[in-house]
């Protein structure tokens, strides 16, 4: 079976594409032949040594995936040899064949293809989080979204117009302009200074947003504060980029609040996570959510795919195909 690995913490050359031991599954797993794995800032956040440090090198890289259960392990219930299936996160996903635990496993409905349940699992299940649990947005809110052009941004700008939001998305490159806005964002910034914060206060109308969605680094933080109104939320996420420097509580403006959301805590069990996928995959079916694969890569060129999401020039959605 071929793999991809990391060897030692460090940059895309430290990515392996090698033959790996087959495994089975033992008591409540099953085998899934991969049909599709996402690439995820999580993924080179392990990569570059930030995560998984208990794990030892050369470890398998990626969480997140579609496929078909080959075999199934003892005492299985409810998945079976044949099915399809998606999940969020299972390390070693960068693969031919993996066994999970079935608990991580989702089904798929038959009118969603494996690319798309692939693509939507991580960054659909975030996306979610973020608009429902972390802060539920309300008719009439303006949401400033970074990075609006990336898998994750054109997932939370649907979202967010879906719950009645306005949306103000950030880009880096004029390119990444339209792509926003077709997934509805009603004004979009082209910013790659961290200069934004005027442009977005002028848009809400002076007073600033509801809720800034900020996973682009520290570049941005002080930005994000600066275009909230009162009692505005911050929404901080992805460590792969580092976080801000000590801040000052006493310092911050406006009764603004700070957060750092995790996607987990959106599906601590099972069947959360089986029944929010499921009104995922119902969105996509409805024609209220489209979910948009911006590159595909053979498994074997996964450390270019790694590259070209360092280099915050794509869109939509990274993945791979063994």
């Amino acid at each position: 079976m071929k793999a991809v690995v990391m060897t030692q913490a460090g940059g895309c050359d430290v990515m392996k594409y090698v033959d790996f031991p087959e495994q089975n599954p033992g008591a409540g797993e099953a085998l899934i032949e991969v049909s599709a794995a996402g690439v995820n800032f999580m993924d080179i956040g392990v990569r570059r040594g930030g995560a998984w440090q208990d794990v030892a090198n050369p470890k398998r890289l990626g969480v997140e995936g579609a496929g078909r259960v080959l075999a199934i392990g003892e005492g299985v219930q409810g998945v079976s040899p044949g099915q399809r299936v998606a999940w969020v996160y299972a390390p070693g996903s960068y693969a031919q064949r993996i066994v999970i635990p079935t608990s991580a496993l989702v089904p798929i409905p038959d009118e969603i293809d494996d690319l798309t349940a692939a693509s939507v699992m991580m960054q659909g299940l975030t996306a979610s989080h973020f608009t429902s649990d972390f802060y539920p947005v309300q008719p009439g809110d303006i949401a400033l979204v970074h990075a609006a052009a990336g898998g994750l941004g054109l997932l939370l700008t649907q979202m967010i117009k879906l719950r009645g939001g306005y949306v103000i998305g950030r880009v880096s490159s004029t390119d990444k302009v339209a792509i926003a806005k077709q997934a509805g964002a009603d004004h979009v910034i082209v910013d790659t200074q961290g200069s934004f914060a005027k442009q977005v206060i002028h848009l809400s109308g002076g007073e600033g947003v509801h809720i800034v969605y900020d996973g682009s680094g520290p570049k941005t933080f002080q930005g994000s504060l600066d275009s909230l109104r009162i009692s505005g939320t911050l929404c901080w996420y992805g460590p792969v980029l580092g976080g801000p420097d000590p801040i000052d509580i006493m310092s911050l403006p406006l009764s603004i609040k700070i957060g750092y959301a995790v996607f987990l805590h959106h599906i601590p069990t099972a069947e959360l996570l089986r029944s929010r996928a499921a009104k995922l995959f119902d969105m996509i079916l409805a024609g209220q959510l489209n979910v948009r694969v911006g590159a595909q890569y053979s498994l074997a060129d996964a450390a270019n795919a790694h590259l070209a999401m360092e280099s915050r020039t794509t869109t939509g959605k990274l993945l791979l195909i063994p």
